[in-house]
């Protein structure tokens, strides 16, 4: 497997792209040589350990790989060592018996509810068993759509854990209005930002919901690797919420953001008639309440054969559109100090 770091997001969406078509295998009842999903694990030298099921949809969300040449790479030094385990996650099957399943989850996800689903649940735990059993330090978390929220939260949770894993996250959802992709306006989107921060900080001091104050130096060190395309609705506003960070730090506002990004209205009134809430708990976070990453993002415009949300443009083969691709490296910063603003 190659090191560079076009071919590691090649295989980790291919991985993903091997979940959705184990699945549509399973409905089509496509078995044996019939079976259309193996190619896209089989051409990186990866086999299939495990499918992991939804017992509730009685479908395939998951499945884990285990990379066979690994042990060739384990002695070589001053080479980053590729995956020995990547565990992977579907998105929404549109079109399939699965849909509606799917999107009563694609649903969790806006309403920062998914940690309460079966589905989520049943990752974590599949994760936890690949961890204690082979105790592995090179295994991948990679998921698509509602996937990239699975392994987000999964991710997460890892690390509460005591465990990092490697992720690679693609077009991951996000539950904030996008104004990214609404507003054509920097000022516009930037003035947006602060005063729902704001108001979200404002009301959750009022109502005695009180975060945490400084960025979870645990979470911060987690550090995956998020997929996102500027014309993507579901994903474009990650640009936005890692852009906010650096604008609040510049203006000495990191305190108001931070209680912001943790809070929202819904949940402010909720908390303040039940009492606070503990800022350890994934269940008070949204999804995309990340201090640290690493973001590419996709500025191609999309096309009919290509869509803004879909798997396939992170393993494009075509040098001239990768040349589109804004690689940025967000980390915790202080107030006198800034990460990159993204364009």
């Amino acid at each position: 497997m190659k090191t560079d770091s076009y071919h590691r997001t090649s295989v980790a969406a291919s991985l993903v792209k091997g979940v959705y078509t184990l699945e549509r295998d399973r409905q089509e009842k496509l078995i044996g040589s019939k079976s259309r999903a193996k190619p896209w694990w089989d051409f990186f030298h990866f086999t299939l350990l495990e499918t992991l099921i939804d017992q509730q949809e009685d479908c395939i969300y998951g499945a884990v790989f285990e990379y066979a040449l690994y042990n060739l790479y384990q002695n070589t030094p001053g080479v980053k060592l590729p995956p020995r385990y990547v565990i992977a996650f579907r998105g929404t099957n549109l079109g399939g018996e699965t849909l509606v399943g799917d999107v009563k989850l694609d649903l969790r996800c806006g309403f920062n509810t998914l940690h309460r689903a079966a589905r989520l649940e049943h990752a974590i735990e599949a994760i936890k068993t690949m961890v204690v059993k082979y105790r592995e330090p090179a295994m991948w978390l990679v998921g698509h759509s509602l996937g990239a929220g699975l392994a987000l939260v999964a991710g997460k949770s890892m690390v509460k854990d005591g465990t990092l894993l490697e992720a690679h996250i693609f077009n991951p959802p996000i539950s904030s209005i996008p104004l990214e992709k609404l507003l054509r306006s920097k000022r516009l989107k930037g003035m947006c930002r602060i005063a729902g921060s704001a108001v979200k900080a404002t009301l959750a001091m009022v109502l005695k919901d009180l975060q945490v104050q400084e960025d979870d130096p645990e979470t911060a060190s987690w550090i995956p690797y998020l997929y996102v395309n500027a014309e993507d609705p579901i994903c474009s506003e990650y640009i936005g919420y890692f852009k906010h960070k650096t604008v609040m730090s510049m203006i000495g506002a990191s305190k108001i953001e931070r209680i912001g990004s943790r809070s929202s209205l819904r949940r402010s009134l909720l908390v303040g008639k039940r009492g606070t809430s503990s800022s350890s708990d994934l269940s008070t976070e949204p999804i995309h309440l990340l201090p640290s990453a690493n973001m590419t993002v996709n500025r191609n415009k999309p096309t009919k054969s290509k869509s803004a949300h879909g798997l396939h443009q992170w393993w494009e083969q075509d040098s001239a559109l990768r040349a589109n691709w804004e690689i940025c490296c967000v980390r915790p910063c202080s107030e006198d100090k800034s990460i990159k603003l993204l364009n």
